[in-house]
């Protein structure tokens, strides 16, 4: 196949022309059949023949007939004529079909140009859009239809795809900072202690555990963001998980009151990522909770939800945080203190971990501040099907317990 001729195979526009054509071609080749039939058995031979039996009776399609004109002469004539006109009518429709044929390419040409202009524009404008200009959009005018429907579809996926990009940069950027913090403190400790000559042992093993004690905090968050990752990439296998026993596996075992009410949740899920987040929620509590020597308390709740999810609710008393703050808590690297560089009171993944997690279950998780100080975060789970119901499973395990 030539260049040439890909390009017609290629072009939709030459195809809607085709198409368009084809089909006015078969339209009229149909009305002219259906003209021809019509014409065919119209008995018009019939008629004529009766015009002409009767003498000095003129005006009939043989013209005046002469006196004594054998009949069946008159009808072999009349159909004779018939035929010809029946030819004339078919030969003039089959040119009038092609000349018009001809001018349905043309005007189908015309058409699929005007039909396909704004996909023309599209795709001009997505081409010119990259991952250094995601914030233009197609932006089409005109008529909601379905053209329109498909650019306004585009433009959300960008929309979509910028939010994207920058979260990815800015995680990227924070992860970088946050990486290079325990490094630097690492080189710092290592310079200090080699720049003195007169270093004793106590000293050396000092600055080696804070040494060992910044390669563990490394760790950590390596594992953190290798959770992250896991999460946001998806689910790989689904199983039961009974929920409460993760939650009473993991209760707080110091620190402040915890008050607990566990009930039966069976979810659908991976039984690692479920536990990760009940982990995460569960040392968030305690690590953002009031300073020791003050009444600070945790309550944890399991179990069914009003939308029948295996529900998952934890409060804590704690610091005062702004109401506007609290959906972003769920970004990645962000502290409840005003400091980011200074605070190392945990990596700040711990929630960004939790909403990654519901997120790939098909949950959902809502943080809400409490006034007096504390924060409320209720997660949704799907339940597992086929699981009875949570009277049949038992009473639910409710415990309050004050732990020291």
């Amino acid at each position: 196949m030539t260049g040439s001729a890909q390009w017609f195979a290629r072009s939709i526009r030459w195809r809607l022309t085709l198409l368009y054509s084809a089909l006015f071609v078969v339209a009229g080749a149909l009305l002219l059949a259906f003209v021809y039939f019509l014409a065919a058995h119209s008995g018009s031979g019939a008629r004529t023949v009766t015009s002409v039996q009767g003498p000095g009776i003129s005006g009939s399609a043989l013209g005046p007939a002469a006196p004594g004109t054998p009949a069946a002469t008159i009808s072999a004539v009349a159909e004779i004529l018939h035929e010809g006109q029946l030819h004339d009518l078919l030969v003039e429709g089959a040119v009038a079909l092609a000349v018009m044929a001809l001018a349905s390419l043309a005007l189908g040409w015309l058409m699929a140009g005007r039909v396909l202009a704004p996909l023309r524009t599209m795709t001009a404008a997505a081409r010119r859009i990259s991952a250094d200009n995601l914030h233009e959009r197609l932006a089409v005018p005109g008529p909601d239809d379905e053209l329109k429907a498909v650019a306004d579809t585009f433009d959300d996926v960008l929309a979509r795809l910028e939010g994207a990009f920058e979260a990815q940069r800015q995680f990227v950027a924070n992860a970088s900072h946050e990486l290079r913090t325990p490094l630097t403190l690492q080189q710092t400790i290592v310079d200090v202690t080699l720049a003195d000559p007169d270093a004793r042992a106590p000293e050396l093993r000092a600055a080696l555990l804070r040494v060992r004690a910044a390669g563990q905090e490394q760790e950590r968050l390596i594992e953190a963001l290798l959770t992250l990752a896991r999460s946001q990439r998806g689910l790989e296998r689904r199983e039961f998980v009974d929920l409460a026993a993760i939650v009473r596996e993991h209760l707080p075992r110091s620190g402040p009151r915890v008050e607990a009410r566990i009930e039966a949740a069976p979810v659908l899920g991976d039984p690692q990522l479920v536990e990760r987040l009940v982990v995460n929620l569960t040392e968030n509590a305690v690590r953002h909770n009031l300073p020791a020597g003050k009444e600070g308390w945790v309550s944890v709740w399991t179990g069914v939800d009003a939308a029948g999810r295996a529900g998952l609710r934890i409060e804590n008393s704690g610091p005062v945080i702004p109401a506007d703050r609290a959906e972003g808590l769920f970004q990645p690297f962000r502290r409840l203190g005003p400091e980011r560089v200074h605070s190392r009171d945990g990596l700040g993944l711990g929630l960004s971990i939790v909403a990654a997690v519901v997120g790939a279950h098909g949950g959902r998780v809502l943080a809400r501040t409490r006034p007096p100080g504390g924060l409320v975060v209720e997660v949704g789970l799907p339940r597992f099907p086929g699981a009875p119901p949570v009277a049949a499973i038992g009473p639910g395990v409710a415990a309050a317990r004050r732990v020291h």
